[in-house]
């Protein structure tokens, strides 16, 4: 089979999993042949070697599995991030959430701060490369995203700046933090997700209770607790409300609500007074 026979195979095969399809089916080609797409439109009458194995890559993308678990990276802010199943695949939204981090960072000249829920250390690794002064003790309750964490930790050599501690929250870390930030679940569990997400992604990384913000709330009053000064979280786009009554309670400077690049809140930021 040519390299043109089988895009017009697979983008077959993904119409229905998939918006682009023929695009994801030149993007598995490309992996499969370790090349860059652009080889494919200059070679089309060329013979796929080992044609069934891309043909398992695109059944697998065919079944709704996600293309990052496929590939075993994802593409997030200016790097690209191993990943594999049991972590969350990072998501575009969650670089606004880095820019406000990044904001608070450089005002207030922060050297000492924790990520909970590291994930795949998306977060951390992205304000690491920024903040080469920061210090980032990340925490996560699940073994895999501290395993995949580290390799990506490793991978950009900032194992100096980034520690990792299994921790539920911040129970674990009692060092006198300045800022806390998490991309923690926040999805009610009765919220219907899509098959790629829901089938594939870890739930306990999605869903944040009956509600979906009885984690974000535990956070809030955790750090408030512990006289942490910032907190700057993500949430759903349904949760501002909830959040602004919850922080009443709370001795705060302010908090401030983001919105993603779709228009839905999306976030906060907290600062806490004292």
């Amino acid at each position: 089979m040519t390299i043109s026979q089988a895009l017009k195979w697979a983008k077959n095969e993904l119409m229905e999993a998939c918006e682009r399809p023929l695009f994801e089916a030149e993007l598995l080609l490309a992996y499969h042949l370790e090349k860059e797409r652009l080889y494919l439109h200059m070679y089309i009458d060329e013979e796929i070697a080992d044609i069934e194995r891309y043909k398992a890559l695109v059944e697998r993308r065919a079944k709704h599995e996600p293309y990052e678990y496929i590939v075993g990276k994802a593409s997030f802010y200016d790097i690209e991030l191993e990943v594999e199943p049991g972590v969350l695949i990072p998501r575009p939204e969650t670089e606004i959430l880095i820019e406000k981090v990044a904001q608070i960072i450089e005002q207030d000249g922060i050297t000492l701060m924790a990520e909970i829920g590291i994930g795949s250390g998306a977060i951390a690794v992205v304000l690491a490369r920024k903040f080469p002064q920061l210090h980032i003790i990340a925490t996560d309750i699940c073994d895999t995203p501290l395993k995949v964490a580290g390799k990506n930790i490793q991978k950009f050599g900032l194992q100096d700046q980034v520690e990792l501690r299994k921790s539920n929250l911040i129970d674990e870390v009692p060092e006198a933090l300045e800022l806390v930030v998490s991309n923690p679940p926040y999805i009610a569990e009765d919220f219907i997700l899509e098959s790629n997400v829901v089938d594939y992604e870890p739930k306990e990384a999605l869903f944040g209770g009956r509600v979906g913000d009885e984690l974000l709330k535990q956070i809030i009053t955790d750090i408030s607790r512990r006289g942490i000064r910032y907190l700057a979280c993500e949430m759903g786009y349904d949760q501002k409300a909830p959040i602004e009554a919850f922080v009443k309670d709370f001795e705060i400077e302010f908090i401030e609500f983001y919105q993603d690049l779709a228009g839905f809140d999306r976030g906060f930021v907290i600062k806490f007074k004292g």
